[in-house]
């Protein structure tokens, strides 16, 4: 491959980058907020199952958007990781994982709402529950899908973290953007740790969950600008020849 073909390679890696990760941007609203406030009412179980059975069309959508989302972090994972491995391979993957963690998560949790679905099917087996035992169970597995949110945000807090640290000291990406994507990791870290440590504060913790849009820095840059190929050739061929000592 040569000089070129690489340029354009590395450069089109970074656009398609910035492009996915907008279009989550733009379908993770829909399914992970709108979706949720619209069908969902706090503590009201029958009124929740009564508007999932009037809107399924709408509940399954925001099922078939969570999977869309969770089927590009796969491809993420390893974008973001060729991007950034010139700085360092070991974080790089340590970022990687992490979001590949959440995006596993994210997967399972879909189940939840699939189990809701289920009691809300009509089958003849369930005709063994009242019909408030069968909504309060819906609610239940909806409450525990919401749960969940809190657990893949820790996972995600630490990929930005660890994101925003290689993105600031790439050279070839703006530091200010890596800051951004750590301020954008303390505000789902704070966030998930706030609700698991103070529930009663939810209000509070969500509004800083807001603050995290600063992320979104990242895939417009990568989108418009790309990144400085001269700098990730200088930094990859810097870390070829990088050659570890030995211990002892």
């Amino acid at each position: 491959m040569t000089t070129r073909e690489k340029n354009n390679s590395i450069q089109k890696t970074a656009r398609i980058t910035g492009i996915l990760i907008l279009i989550m941007a733009v379908i993770a609203p829909f399914s992970m907020l709108y979706v949720p406030s619209t069908l969902i009412v706090p503590g009201e179980a029958g009124t929740t199952a009564n508007n999932i059975i009037a809107s399924e069309s709408l509940f399954r959508l925001g099922m078939a958007g969570d999977a869309v989302v969770f089927l590009i972090e796969i491809v993420l994972s390893v974008l973001l990781y060729i991007l950034l491995k010139p700085v360092s391979k070991t974080l790089a993957l340590v970022a990687g994982f992490s979001r590949l963690a959440m995006t596993v998560i994210q997967g399972f949790n879909l189940l939840n709402h699939f189990f809701a679905l289920l009691l809300l099917s009509g089958a003849g087996y369930l005709t063994v529950f009242e019909p408030d035992q069968l909504h309060a169970l819906v609610l239940l597995f909806l409450n525990v899908h919401q749960s969940v949110v809190l657990i893949w945000g820790l996972s995600f807090g630490l990929h930005l973290l660890v994101l925003g640290y290689l993105v600031y000291k790439s050279g070839y990406i703006p530091g200010i953007v890596g800051i951004l994507l750590v301020i954008a990791s303390l505000c789902y870290l704070v966030q998930s740790f706030g609700n698991i440590l103070y529930p009663n504060s939810e209000e509070i913790f969500a509004l800083v969950g807001y603050l995290s849009i600063v992320e979104i820095a990242l895939p417009l840059w990568l989108l418009i600008k790309g990144v400085n190929v001269e700098q990730w050739e200088k930094r990859a061929l810097e870390s070829a020849s990088f050659v570890p000592m030995p211990i002892g």
